[in-house]
């Protein structure tokens, strides 16, 4: 008789990694909501915490969509030649998406002064239309992986 555990198995660690995502998407939405809403921006202790806070979980939101989804992706542990199609097709835009999270990581995790803080607004605005792009693609994948 034939096991279907490791299937039963891949498509738990993938329920389980989709659901991670998502919970930590909603966390980083949450968190650019917070930060948006301290609008004027100011050099203040709450300002620079909030920006500290939202760059950590947008990095490790960034980071399980990345290595978390897509590495168990290009690691083999997906056959289905639909689902692997539909990554390499949404991977260069994805990517991008990276890059505008993991710049404006870099530029606010820990240094705000009032050059940076003139162009939050900008900037926050630019990463929310990239995770929203993100969020499309990512539920792209993930509901091709789930089903």
């Amino acid at each position: 008789m034939i096991s279907t555990q490791p299937n039963i198995d891949r498509r738990q660690q993938s329920r389980h990694l989709v659901d991670e995502l998502k919970k930590e998407r909603q966390q980083v939405w949450s968190m650019y909501c917070h930060v948006a809403e301290l609008k004027p921006f100011s050099p203040r202790q709450q300002v620079q915490l909030k920006l500290t806070e939202f760059s950590q979980l947008l990095v490790d939101y960034i980071s399980l969509g990345h290595f978390g989804i897509y590495d168990r992706l290009v690691t083999g542990d997906e056959r289905r030649a639909g689902v692997l199609n539909m990554a390499e097709q949404i991977y260069p835009e994805l990517s991008k998406t990276t890059d505008v999270a993991i710049a404006f990581n870099d530029k606010y995790e820990e240094a705000l002064d009032a050059l940076s803080l003139e162009s939050l607004e900008h900037d926050l605005s630019h990463l929310g239309e990239n995770l929203a792009i993100r969020i499309d693609l990512e539920d792209k994948l993930c509901n091709m992986l789930l089903n």
